[in-house]
Formats: structure tokens, C-alpha cells, sequence
């Protein structure tokens, strides 16, 4: 058995990476560490499929309950089963990382499957996989032109004198001060993805971050060269261009001009332009007398499409849809549409439509997420429903793919910073994004569209929060075209896709993935500056139809109350085997539910019935006073005395001493059930139990 194993300090923690140990039937593997993380990374290599003609990279993140000791709660079924969100997001993390340096003529299947099987809670699993994942690649067979780094950023504001600081690879509980969460994954020289969740973060922090993360990154490269010259393996070679010239030569003398109006067409509707390229695609067919199949032509007229779309861009400054580089596409937002709804709105920048519908509800509502590190509670959820009809198509409705998952945890994340506390406002809220139509930016449309809804649905957001995606197109590293705004063309032709969410104040999240080699700082200084423009603009234009939050939740939304009891008095709201608060349940019509914490949560539509019921409530957990007066009714007749109920819940005892100023033989000869009295306390014994008279 040949191990190799090496290891390298980073920020007082050891980072540790074994080859040849475990997982020894693949082409490589390394078992990775860092504190007491663990992670297995494998990377599978597969023959060429000759069905597919593009590069059938697949990435896994599998995350294990053990890795935390954990066993899963459900009482049935104790088997992990498909990969949660948190696991489909982390795998589409790294699989952005890595993708841009792979050739892109090698067509061999690759699998990559990182493998959780240790969290310490200090060290994240991400950013240890992603590290590992680059590692394993960078001394496998694979041309691959890494290495690669990732590390995450955190930002601190602290003390009187608001001093502030970076913190390289937070741990969760420095995470919980941090207003910045900031993945960066590069090469020495370029970065390739980000990931962001800010607090309204201002750009020029962002990009100083980025730099930070840039300048950490180089030292774990380095350190992953070493290993690759020492155990790297042979890489296998790298298959030539397919030679298209004599389709490019006939496209360009004879359907240059029928190609170029299904461009335009595919600049204003995605999918628009498939039936007039499959009917070009026929033609070539014939006239070169079959001696191509249609997926090389398609490739021919893509590559050509492609060509022209940049040097157009580039010599021009030529868009396919005729706007400037730094133009928005027409704005038209609406809110208000759904007539039950607690709050909707439409939002729609050129083709890309998106309905957003809020709907809010009790805290209890919220949604558990169980996972290696233990469970959470999530209170705000965005969920992302994007059916084959948004390109205007026909297809199987299905789950959510990745990309779904991947764009409303996007979406999430940019509204987060600006939700209301629990305490503000006690409700667990859903958005849900129905993409309707789809050309460019359908997450970032789902962003503005979400921000308006909650707004429409009295959700006390602290800023309106727009989205925009930024593309590129590239000479050079110095010749360069930032786009604002792109369309799907412009993304599958371009070289970016830089997703900027934020409010006026600032950055709320960002989302890169490049297809190119990676982007310079310069160029990411040149795309926060056009994002910023691009982002007030979309903001302007949603403030003009709703600029704040409604004044109150809609009438169709639930009344939610939140009560924090003194601890003593919990019992005495449930009751004997919880007899007070399921009378109390069937009376007001109300959910009511008493927390581990000692929460109790009121929830209704009839607000007068909420009302009721939390009035009650807080009469049980009041502390009565001696001397205070009550007019209550009889609601028990004993021998010795009456029962009046002074206030909902709350009962005291008159003595048939206590009830007139002569001698009462009875109580009956003085009262009767239902009827109403004036009392007064005039003592509360040992045992809080409260003993009245009866006044005149």
C-alpha cells in the first residue's frame, strides 16, 4: 500500500490530505482533514459515451448523520435518504469551482463524490471538501487546469470605536458576529467562483474581501503544486477542436443571414430560435449530402453564433437585443395581483417573468432541518418553481433539479439580512417564485419579486432588496465588455454569470460562476461599479409602485401573538392533563402552543378570537393585587361559599362570611350561578389562592 500524506497549518488549524489509503479501487482519492472534519473525496473516471457531446462531469456531496453522531429522528426510516438542500448546494459549490478548468473537448464520464464523515463544528465541511476536491483532481489523470483554493471570509464590526476586521474561515459561533458571509474559490491569479450572504455589506468591502480570500488562497495552492510533482499521475491528453470549417464556410456564404435572425429572435425569446435552426440545421444537411450529422452542425452554427455575438460585443459594444452594455431591459412590476393571497407581486425585466406569493404563518410553522451538525429551525423558506413552460416548451413536471434548489437558496439568502426579528414579527413566512417566463435571471427576478411581495404582505422588511446578473465577454485581461443584465443567449455566449443582490444601503448576496479561466480584480472592481448602477435603477423602479411595507398584514393571513409567561405559571395555563388550555383551544377557535422555552404562541384568523384568547392568557399569568376590584360572575355555588370568576380563567372564593354585613345562613340565599357580582380581594393566602368579599 503506497500512502503518501501531507499537511499544512492554516489559521492555527491542521490541514491534513492522504493518498492511497482508503477508496483504492478509483482513479484517485484522498481522505482530507481539517481539525477533527473529515471528508473522503473520490474521483471516478468513466469511458467516453458517444451519445453525449459535452463533458458529463457530475459532483456529489453526501452528507453522512454519523459525521456528527447522530441517528436520524424519524421513527421509520433511519437510512439517509435523498441529498438535502444544504447537500445539493455545497455539491453545486464546488462542481462551479472546478468546472471552468476542465478542457472542454474531453468527454470522459467523471464522477466526483465527497463523502462527510466527521464535523467538529468549528471547521467547515465546504470549505475542507472543496480544498480536497481540487487536491484530488490536481494528482489525477484527469487534464484539469487547477489547482484551485477556496476559503471562506467573515467581517466583524466590535467595540465602542466600531473596529472591524476580516476573519479568515469563521467558525459558527464567530459566524453569529459576522455581517459577511463570503466563500471565494481561485487560482493564483483569478477568481473563479463566489458565494455570499452580506448584511447590506458596502461593495468596496466585498472586494476587499475577495483580495483577502485571493491572497489565502495562494498559500494552499502552493501547497497542492508540491503534492501534484510529487505523487501526481499522467494526464491524459486532451482530444484536438472538431474541424467545422467546411460548415462554418457554407453557414457564413449561404444562411449567414437566416442564422443571424435567429439570434435576434433567441436575444427576445429563449427557445424562440429552435425552429428556425432546426430547419437551417436540415438544409446544411442536405447541401453537404449528409456528410455531417445534426449535432455537428448545431455545434458549428453555436460556435459561429457564439464567435459573432462577442466580436460584436467586443469591436462594437453590439448587443443581440440592440441595448447599451450597461442597459437594464424594460422594467414592469405590479403588486396586489392574487386576491387571497397575503401578499403577491409580478416582476418582470424584459422576457424573464416571475409571480412571487408570500404567505405567512405561526412561528410554529417553521421548518426543521435535520443535518451532521445537529437541527435548525428555518423561519423564512424560498422555494423556486420553474415548469418547462417558461421556455415556452413541453416537458415532464418533475421535482425540484438543482438549479431550483440552487436559485431560491439564492434568493433566500438575499432577503434574509433584511427580514424583521421574531420579535418584531412573530410569523414563519414562505415565499414561493412561479417563474412564468425565462430569459436571463429568473433567480434575480424571483429576488425583486420576493422583496415586493413581503412587502404587500406587511412583512417590515429594512430595505427593498433588487437582484441583477452581470456577464462578460473577453479579448484579453485588459480588452474586456461588462454586461448588465444578460439574456440567456448572453450567458451561454459569454464568460460569466455574476448574480448581485442588495439593497440601497448595500450587498446582500452574490452568486459567480465563470466559463472561462477566471476574472481579475480589475474586472470584478468594473462589474460591482456597473452592478451598483444597474441594481439602484430596479430599485427606483420597484419603489415607484411600493415603496414600504403595508401598514398591516393582509386580512386573510393568521393573527400571531407571541407570550413569554412567567415560568410558574406555565402549568397553570395547560392544566391538569391540559384540560385549561383545550378548553381555551375550542372556545376561541384558536392554535395555541406552549414551547420548550416557555413560549406561548396565539395564532387565528378571527382576530378578535386571538384577541380573546391572549387576554385570557395574560389574566392566568397577572399577578392580583390586594384591594383591587373585580365585577365577575358566580360560576360555582358550595356550601361554604361562591366562586366568582373576576377575570377569563381566574377565579376567587367569597365566604358566605364575606358576602353581606350580617349573618348568611347560605349562599344560595344570596347568589346564583351566572349572576354578576362586585368583589374585592382582600387577601391571597400561602398557597396563591385569592379569597374576596363582596361589595355593594
Amino acid at each position: 500500500m503506497n500512502i503518501t500524506q501531507e499537511s499544512l497549518e492554516i489559521d492555527g488549524q491542521k490541514l491534513n490530505l492522504q493518498f492511497g489509503k482508503l477508496a483504492q479501487a478509483v482513479d484517485t482519492s484522498v481522505y482530507a482533514t481539517l481539525g477533527d472534519t473529515a471528508v473522503l473525496v473520490t474521483v471516478a473516471v468513466g469511458p467516453v459515451n458517444p451519445n453525449i457531446d459535452y463533458f458529463p462531469l457530475s459532483v456529489e456531496y453526501a452528507e453522512k448523520l454519523y459525521a456528527g453522531g447522530l441517528i436520524k429522528g424519524s421513527r421509520w426510516i433511519k437510512r439517509e435518504g435523498r441529498p438535502s438542500d444544504e447537500a445539493v448546494l455545497t455539491g453545486r459549490l464546488i462542481d462551479r469551482s472546478i468546472r471552468p478548468l476542465f478542457p472542454k473537448t474531453y468527454k470522459k464520464q467523471v464522477q466526483v463524490v465527497i463523502t462527510l464523515l466527521s464535523v467538529d463544528g468549528v471547521n467547515d465541511p465546504a470549505v475542507l471538501s472543496a480544498i480536497a476536491v481540487s487536491s484530488a483532481l490536481s494528482v489525477s489523470s484527469v487534464p484539469w487546469d487547477g489547482p484551485i483554493s477556496t476559503v471562506r471570509i467573515g467581517y466583524v464590526t466590535s467595540g465602542e470605536n466600531k473596529e472591524t476586521g476580516f476573519i479568515l474561515n469563521p467558525t459558527d459561533s464567530e459566524q453569529e458576529f459576522s455581517s459577511l458571509d463570503l466563500i471565494v474559490s481561485s487560482t493564483k491569479e483569478k477568481v473563479l467562483m463566489i458565494e455570499t450572504e452580506a448584511e447590506m455589506v458596502k461593495d468596496e468591502i466585498i472586494q476587499e474581501g475577495i483580495e483577502m480570500a485571493k491572497k489565502e488562497n495562494e498559500k494552499i495552492i502552493e501547497f497542492i503544486e508540491k503534492l501534484q510533482k510529487k505523487i501526481g499521475k499522467k494526464k491524459d491528453l486532451i482530444p484536438e477542436q472538431p474541424d467545422y470549417k467546411e460548415i462554418l464556410d457554407l453557414v457564413k456564404s449561404k444562411y449567414s443571414k437566416p442564422v443571424a435572425d435567429a439570434v435576434k429572435q433567441a436575444a427576445a425569446t429563449a427557445g424562440s430560435e429552435d425552429k428556425m435552426l432546426q430547419e437551417i440545421v436540415s438544409s446544411i444537411y442536405e447541401d453537404l449530402e449528409k456528410k455531417f450529422d445534426g449535432k455537428q452542425i448545431m455545434a458549428a452554427i453555436t460556435k459561429n453564433n457564439y464567435d459573432n455575438i462577442k466580436k460584436n460585443i467586443i469591436e462594437k459594444k453590439a448587443r443581440p437585443d440592440g441595448r447599451k452594455v450597461d442597459q437594464v431591459r424594460d422594467l414592469f412590476v405590479e403588486v396586489s395581483l392574487l386576491p387571497r393571497t397575503h401578499g403577491s407581486a409580478l416582476f418582470q425585466r424584459g422576457q424573464t417573468q416571475v409571480l412571487s406569493i408570500t404567505t405567512l404563518g405561526s412561528t410554529t410553522l417553521e421548518q426543521l432541518i435535520e443535518g451532521p451538525e445537529g437541527k435548525e429551525a428555518k423561519r423564512y423558506i424560498h422555494h423556486y418553481s420553474d415548469g418547462p413552460y417558461s421556455y415556452g416548451q413541453v416537458g415532464r413536471i418533475m421535482g425540484p433539479s438543482r438549479r431550483a434548489i440552487g436559485h431560491g437558496a439564492l434568493a433566500e439568502k438575499a432577503i434574509e439580512p433584511v427580514l424583521p426579528s421574531t420579535e418584531d414579527f412573530p410569523y414563519a413566512i414562505r415565499v414561493v417564485s412561479e417563474i412564468l417566463a425565462e430569459n436571463g435571471s429568473s433567480s434575480m427576478g424571483s429576488v425583486s419579486g420576493s422583496s415586493l411581495s413581503l412587502m404587500d404582505a406587511g412583512v417590515p422588511l429594512k430595505e427593498a432588496v433588487a437582484g441583477v446578473a452581470m456577464g462578460i465577454v473577453t479579448k484579453s485581461d485588459s480588452e474586456y465588455v461588462v454586461l448588465t443584465d444578460i439574456v440567456g443567449l448572453e450567458d451561454f455566449a459569454g464568460e460569466m454569470d455574476f448574480k448581485i443582490a442588495g439593497t440601497v444601503g448595500g450587498v446582500t448576496a452574490i452568486q459567480l460562476d465563470v466559463k472561462n479561466k477566471g476574472l481579475t480584480s480589475k474586472m470584478i472592481k468594473d462589474i460591482f461599479v456597473q452592478g451598483k448602477k444597474a441594481r439602484l435603477e430596479i430599485l427606483t423602479a420597484m419603489n415607484k409602485v411600493i415603496s414600504k411595507p403595508r401598514e398591516e398584514v393582509s386580512r386573510y393571513a393568521p393573527k400571531v401573538v407571541v407570550l413569554i409567561p412567567p415560568p410558574d405559571k406555565i402549568g397553570e395555563i395547560i392544566g391538569p392533563g391540559g384540560k385549561n388550555i383545550r378548553a381555551l383551544i375550542a372556545r376561541t377557535q384558536t392554535e395555541i402552543n406552549v414551547e420548550d422555552d416557555g413560549k406561548v404562541t396565539v395564532s387565528g384568523l378571527d382576530r378578535a378570537k386571538v384577541d380573546e384568547a391572549v387576554a385570557h392568557i395574560n389574566n392566568i399569568t397577572r399577578v392580583i393585587q390586594v384591594g383591587e376590584e373585580f365585577e365577575g360572575e358566580v360560576t360555582r355555588i358550595l356550601q361554604f361559599g361562591a366562586f366568582v370568576e373576576m377575570l377569563p380563567g381566574k377565579e376567587g372564593l367569597v365566604h358566605v362570611s364575606k358576602m353581606g354585613k350580617g349573618f348568611v345562613k347560605s349562599p344560595y340565599d344570596v347568589v346564583k350561578i351566572g349572576q354578576k357580582v362586585k368583589v374585592k380581594v382582600y387577601q391571597i393566602d400561602q398557597m396563591g389562592r385569592i379569597n374576596l368579599q363582596m361589595i355593594p
